[in-house]
């Protein structure tokens, strides 16, 4: 397991073909940067989690308009089965009304504009795609 910033080229593919037109939603699984550090230098006294909160904040005012929405958000206290404490700080599910939606965000300029307080917040995540099959 490796937390990432960024999907790969064959992830993007993967992910563009698997799409049937349903919503679905993204199991978000977040690590945080102690101190927030931005690729343009800036000095910043913001924690990694302060730099994520702005770029959440974006991401409601772009994407609510499209219909995608928060179903939960929340901090890591613990694992109760298994191993890895502290390989994540919060998890949020987020659901879409589609694929194409989330696709769509990657081009988004305004979308691209506010990723530089996520890189500057994240040390990694995992993204985990799921859809309508499993009932609980």
């Amino acid at each position: 397991m490796e937390n990432l910033l960024q999907p790969t080229g064959d992830q993007v593919r993967a992910f563009r073909n698997r799409q049937s037109g349903e919503p679905i939603a993204m199991l978000n699984l977040l690590k945080f940067k102690s101190h927030a550090t931005y690729e343009d230098g800036r000095d910043s006294s913001l924690s990694g989690r302060e730099a994520y909160a702005l770029y959440a904040k974006n991401f409601r005012e772009i994407m609510e308009p499209e219909g995608v929405t928060i179903l939960y958000s929340g901090d890591v206290r613990g694992l109760l089965i298994g191993h890895g404490d502290d390989l994540w700080d919060a998890v949020a599910l987020i659901r879409y009304p589609n694929t194409q939606v989330m696709l769509d965000m990657l081009r988004n300029e305004a979308y691209q504009a506010a990723q530089h307080h996520r890189a500057a917040g994240l040390e990694g995540q995992l993204l985990v795609e799921c859809g309508e099959g499993f009932g609980f």
